[in-house]
């Protein structure tokens, strides 16, 4: 009689399998495909999530993205005006304006010449020459004194180069002006400079004002952000709990609320380029009627698309960086009791 066999035993075909490998190997689990693709599941479904939940409220979304957009169209305004400003730089430009003045011996020649290379300098925007004869002119015709000038034997005032810089520097408008004196055939060059210093000084102080503003307001946008997070998470405290307590971990309970922080970036930055070329295009109807009281073509300029691209990236970037704040400032108080 054979012997009885142990039902614990294995039987012979699962001892080895069909490939001749034992049973008990384990397996190398799934490939970076796999997860990549689960990845991009989770992914997906947060980014579904948070905007089916940004739907079901639309007024509280729009009105939230409408605070963002104003409190980002506020600098970005105000850094394209101080921008169309700056175009202005022929009439801002002919304050620091450097006179050349001849020698008074100096013949037509001569001046037509040095009127050449001086324009062909680096920081020189423009030349323009005034000869003796049109100085004469234009000073009996501000001064009123031609009769008196007709006493004179001979014409006293000296040809005038008028040179317009391409830049408002205090530092290098001086270095031009010396360079200009030491030109064989000047006799001076008259430059000046309290313009300079003020106009540098507004420009200044509008860069400054910019900036301040721009770093008062993202720290608002923060705090708008945040908050709205906040109370999204406070609605939704049981359920992260329960995530927490069947093993969810902190990146999978703070997705969605990046993904919604981004959303709500978005849509304030589109929202912000939309008021900024509204609001643009509306004031350039009164600049060009003013500009046209001074026989100016001058008109604001729109907003170009890199800065309005730029305005979109940096509203999504603010949304994201306000919502994580947000989660990590409460993530701790959700763990599971």
């Amino acid at each position: 009689m054979s012997a009885k066999q142990d039902p614990a035993a294995p039987k012979p075909a699962e001892r080895v399998g069909a490939t001749g490998q034992r049973p008990d190997k384990q397996d190398d689990g799934p490939d970076f495909k796999t997860f990549f693709n689960a990845w991009l599941e989770s992914h997906r479904a947060s980014l579904v999530d948070s905007l089916r939940r940004l739907t079901k409220q639309p007024i509280g979304s729009f009105f939230t993205s409408l605070v963002m957009a104003v409190a980002l169209s506020l600098p970005m305004g105000l850094s394209l005006l101080l921008s169309n400003v700056e175009r202005l730089g022929g009439s801002w430009q002919r304050a620091a304006q450097i006179s050349v003045y001849l020698d008074l011996d100096a013949s037509a020649q001569r001046s037509e010449s040095l009127r050449e290379e001086i324009a062909q300098l680096p920081d020189v925007e423009d030349v323009r020459g005034i000869s003796r004869e049109e100085a004469l002119d234009e000073f009996q015709q501000q001064t009123g004194l031609g009769q008196a000038l007709r006493e004179l034997p001979e014409n006293p005032l000296p040809g005038v180069i008028i040179v317009t810089p391409n830049v408002i520097d205090k530092a290098k408008l001086d270095a031009l002006r010396q360079q200009l004196e030491g030109l064989p055939g000047v006799d001076q060059a008259q430059l000046d400079l309290l313009w300079v210093e003020r106009l540098t000084a507004i420009l200044n102080l509008g860069d400054r004002f910019v900036f301040g503003l721009t770093v008062l307001l993202v720290m608002a946008l923060l705090l708008v952000v945040g908050n709205t997070i906040r109370l999204h998470i406070e609605n939704r405290r049981a359920e992260i709990e329960v995530i927490k307590l069947v093993g969810g971990t902190d990146g999978y309970v703070r997705r969605p609320f990046l993904y919604m922080g981004a959303l709500y970036g978005l849509a304030a930055g589109f929202l912000a380029w939309l008021l900024l070329a509204f609001g643009l295009d509306w004031l350039n109807d009164a600049v060009v009627r003013l500009a046209g009281l001074y026989d100016s073509a001058f008109a604001l300029d729109g907003v170009p698309a890199g800065d309005g691209f730029s305005l979109v990236c940096g509203a999504v970037l603010l949304g994201y960086v306000g919502a994580w704040l947000a989660v990590a400032r409460h993530l701790r108080e959700l763990a599971p009791r």
